[in-house]
């Protein structure tokens, strides 16, 4: 059969998020980041690299490599984005936007049959896109859990059935109802700082414990705490996914209900949630209605560790008797650089053991829906995290983002162990009494 000469053109890079040159060119392929990245380290392979990968994106801007190569498209969602080969490149090379422009490429030009595209859709896009269709999700979820129908429906092999079984594991207990956003806030006697919180998605629902928690401790240390309303998710599974136009979406949207006073602190309980919000200057870079309040936006973002580390704590007044260990959220420790500050805050807890985990800072898994879609890579390195949790011998893990929670979970059982998981911010709402003696929320 004749080839022609369009059959020998590659697809190269075109239209938005093209890969950066500039970026492409930073790696001098040294291999520094090869022990770092947690998929080189289960399949040794090359290709499986930061290097490697960076080596195929550089390939299809050269037009040596096709942009549909299934090669390609393979390395390009085998990386967890863990970013871990950032913090110990000597080039500073910014890996994280290179990998989500490959992405981006891919969605925009590799065609989907109509069954992926509606998927993505239903699964992605359509929870995630308003925080008020996640909160009745997860309200029907609560209820599910209260009325036993899980344990019912595990019994009689329903969820296997319909291929729900993993993702229903994955769900902890709902204990509270939903934070809405714009409805609660938390003011102190003594106010000597005030700051808006970043609700969330998962956070504002299937953890809007931790969230109220983070309010009461706020306010234990003379802080006041608003949750603007309007605020939606912060996009970082659609940027993951290379779904940039939605999350650009999502970002206008928080910039403007965080517009306020323009100068508060916006605190943030989830690492991978802090991560995209301090990268929407980067993602809005090309807007000129945006940009310059984007990277304004950006600079008021802290991690609540990184917040709470930076004052002078009051002192909790209840002991927390219990050996914890700590696992640290890769766009926490990686992205946002943010190790000794978790630690210094749980070192004030009185009573409190800590005892270092090894790997701490190796990729769980969870990586955003990675556990989901790439569910052997994704369990392998689960069952290593939990193996050494586990060889910790403590009575809890602590963490700090949601995806690491379920993921750490959802490890621990399946490796035999009841071990529980909590966020940092509980830990310190039980030091300062928990619910009970913590300033109590008012109607905003």
């Amino acid at each position: 059969m004749a080839v022609s000469l369009v059959d020998l053109v590659k697809h190269g890079y075109s239209g938005d998020d093209v890969p950066d040159d500039d970026l492409l060119r930073a790696c001098v392929h040294c291999g520094m980041c090869l022990p770092t990245c947690p998929t080189y380290r289960l399949t040794g392979q090359e290709a499986s690299s930061p290097r490697g990968r960076l080596w195929l994106m550089k390939s299809v801007a050269d037009g040596r490599l096709d942009l549909l190569d299934p090669e390609f498209d393979e390395q390009m969602y085998q990386c967890l984005n863990c970013r871990a080969c950032e913090a110990v490149c000597p080039s500073g090379v910014h890996y994280g936007p290179l990998v989500e422009a490959a992405r981006s490429q891919l969605e925009q030009h590799r065609p989907r049959p109509l069954w992926q595209r509606v998927r993505r859709r239903a699964g992605l896009n359509f929870p995630f896109s308003r925080v008020s269709r996640m909160r009745a999700m997860v309200n029907g979820l609560r209820l599910y859990q209260r009325v036993g129908l899980s344990a019912a429906l595990r019994k009689t092999g329903v969820l296997r059935l319909v291929r729900l079984e993993t993702l229903e594991a994955m769900l902890p207990p709902i204990q509270e109802a939903p934070l809405v956003s714009g409805k609660e806030s938390w003011n102190p006697p003594l106010v000597e700082d005030r700051i808006d919180l970043f609700n969330g998605c998962v956070m504002s629902t299937v953890f809007s414990n931790v969230n109220r928690a983070t309010g009461r401790v706020l306010a234990h240390n003379n802080v006041a705490t608003a949750v603007p309303a309007t605020q939606q998710c912060c996009g970082a599974l659609h940027v993951h996914s290379g779904m940039m136009d939605e999350a650009r979406k999502l970002a206008r949207i928080n910039i403007d209900a965080f517009a306020g006073d323009g100068v508060s602190p916006i605190i943030v309980t989830a690492a991978g949630c802090g991560a995209a919000l301090k990268e929407y200057g980067f993602l809005l870079k090309d807007d000129p209605n945006y940009a310059d309040r984007a990277a304004r936006f950006s600079g008021r973002v802290q991690d609540v560790t990184e917040y709470l580390a930076a004052r002078d704590l009051v002192p909790p007044t209840h002991d927390v008797r219990a050996t914890v260990t700590y696992q640290e959220p890769c766009h926490l420790a990686h992205a946002q650089r943010i190790i000794a500050q978790p630690r210094k805050l749980l070192a004030q807890v009185p009573g409190l053991e800590i005892t270092e985990m090894k790997e701490s800072s190796l990729c769980c898994g969870s990586a955003g829906i990675y556990n989901i879609i790439r569910k052997r890579m994704a369990d392998d390195l689960g069952d290593r995290k939990a193996e050494n949790v586990v060889a910790t011998r403590a009575d809890c893990v602590v963490t700090a983002n949601p995806g690491c929670h379920m993921q750490l979970r959802t490890s621990l059982k399946r490796n035999g162990s009841e071990m529980p998981v909590r966020h940092i911010v509980e830990i310190l709402d039980e030091a300062y009494g928990g619910p009970v003696v913590g300033s109590k929320a008012t109607n905003a």
